[in-house]
Formats: C-alpha cells, sequence, structure tokens
C-alpha cells in the first residue's frame, strides 16, 4: 500500500510540473523513483519514460484544446528526438550507473544555477 501511495504521489507531481513547466519525468520520476524507492538509475529511466508517453499524451491534448500546440515545430523538434532516444538508450546501457547519476545530478545543478542567473 505504501509503494502504491509513493507511485501515486510521484505521479502527480510529474504530472503537476509536466503540464506547469514541461517537465516532469526526468527531473522528478527519476529521482523520486531512486530516492523514494531504491530503483536503480535504469530502471528509473525506463520507467520515467513509460510513464512519460501516458503524461505527454494528456499533456499535449489538454494543450491543443488551448491552441497551444505548433504541430510543425513539435515534428521538428520530435522527430530527431526519436533518434537522440535510441542513441541515448544504447549509451547509458554502456556507462556504469554511478557515473549516471552523477552526470544527471550535475546537469540538474547546470540547469538551477542558469536559471536562477540569467
Amino acid at each position: 500500500m505504501r509503494r502504491t501511495l509513493q507511485l501515486a504521489a510521484i505521479g502527480t507531481a510529474a504530472g503537476a510540473f509536466s503540464g506547469l513547466f514541461g517537465v516532469g519525468g526526468g527531473t522528478i520520476i527519476v529521482p523520486l523513483l531512486m530516492i523514494w524507492l531504491a530503483y536503480e538509475p535504469r530502471e528509473a529511466t525506463g520507467t520515467s519514460m513509460a510513464a512519460i508517453a501516458v503524461i505527454a499524451g494528456f499533456a499535449v491534448a489538454l494543450q491543443a484544446a488551448y491552441g497551444n500546440v505548433d504541430v510543425a515545430a513539435a515534428a521538428l523538434v520530435g522527430i530527431p528526438a526519436v533518434g537522440g532516444a535510441v542513441l541515448g538508450t544504447a549509451l547509458q546501457q554502456r556507462i556504469p550507473e554511478r557515473a549516471i547519476s552523477a552526470a544527471f545530478a550535475l546537469i540538474l545543478v547546470v540547469i538551477a544555477v542558469e536559471l536562477i542567473i540569467p
């Protein structure tokens, strides 16, 4: 029961952040799965990606209802992103999990600093 509630809380937070800021998977789901539920980085990433597929479907439908979707730009970003996802997943399988966690933490810190100090 506790695990189910934790997963639901993670999903709620990810959905709220996704709708508000366009982020949620990598910045919310992955760290919380690792911290709260002791997922390994690869399992957390894979689980997050599966959840993002569901979240994105609903979020894009809602954003489209508000007229906030530029379909052409989305295709120009999304289609190459598929190749990047394939490349990134293959690369992730070859890197030690500790290095993945460290790189992820560094990226989050750099993004936070960039947002605070423009």
